[in-house]
């Protein structure tokens, strides 16, 4: 079994919001200072997910990332976990790039990797929340997918997923080789142990230019964009509290009662 897991690394979501800042001129989150990025929680399930098949079927798990300044120590973890080869694609000419165009490179690399039986990702990516890089990859290959699956298991040349619905989850049964997005209500992602924190800075990852996997300039990055971003804003919010009083609660609530009607709320 051969899986390949799609992991990106972003800010870190649990960075206190006042550290949060954005250039308006640029249309660009400034990284928190003090903040080293962390995997996208959601790939962490991904991650998981393709250990806990591995332990029951064998095979290899291939790590792939995009991006730019790629910190080895973050993009690294998926090996600490058990993955067992880290390919990167980092470049300048990755940057700003929307999910079409993202999509469109890591498939470039997947196919460059040649030999595949399951492709995981994340649900979503903590930081633009759009969750279509998984599907967008499915799309470009060729590939039927599964969205938002809770379990995974896979059974000879098929994969199950139990995919989560609003109102519960529904059984899926799908060919191989496919495309699933993890949803974080897999079981929780494991800590990296001392062994395997040690065997990961040994290891080196297989970084690929554009080049490399066959990619036109003009689809990639910013170039390849499909989307355009017309405005990137921290949102204002002001709140009032206003406290009601009374001389008995029965006072008090009349009081309420015509506050809430002057304010269309009743």
């Amino acid at each position: 079994m051969n899986i390949i897991v799609c992991v990106k690394q972003v800010n870190d979501p649990e960075a206190p919001p006042s550290s949060f800042k954005i250039d308006p001129a640029a249309n660009k989150v400034i990284p928190p200072p003090g903040m080293p990025p962390v995997i996208n929680i959601f790939d962490e399930y991904a991650v998981e997910a393709a250990l806990r098949v591995k332990e029951k079927v064998g095979g290899k798990i291939t790590v792939l990332s995009l991006g730019i300044n790629l910190m080895r120590d973050v993009v690294k973890k998926p090996l600490a976990m058990g993955a067992d080869d880290l390919v990167l694609l980092e470049d300048p000419a990755f940057a700003d790039g929307d999910v079409w165009s993202t999509a469109y490179a890591l498939s470039l690399a997947i196919k460059k990797i040649g030999v595949y039986d399951l492709i995981l990702c994340g649900r979503q990516a903590a930081d633009w929340d759009a969750g279509q890089v998984g599907s967008g990859i499915a799309e470009i290959l060729g590939l039927p997918s599964v969205t938002i699956v809770r379990k995974l298991e896979v059974v000879g040349d098929k994969a199950l997923a139990e995919r989560v619905i609003a109102d519960g989850f529904e059984l899926i049964e799908v060919g191989l080789p496919a495309v699933v997005t993890l949803s974080n209500e897999h079981p929780t992602p494991r800590y990296p142990n001392v062994k395997g924190i040690m065997m990961a800075r040994r290891m080196e990852p297989i970084v690929w230019k554009p080049a490399d996997i066959g990619a036109e300039p003009a689809k990639i990055g910013a170039s390849g964009s499909r989307a355009k971003l017309m405005k990137l804003f921290q949102p204002v919010r002001d709140t009032k509290c206003e406290f009601i009083l009374g001389d008995t609660p029965e006072d008090a609530a009349d009081k309420l009662a015509v506050k809430l009607r002057e304010n269309k709320v009743l």
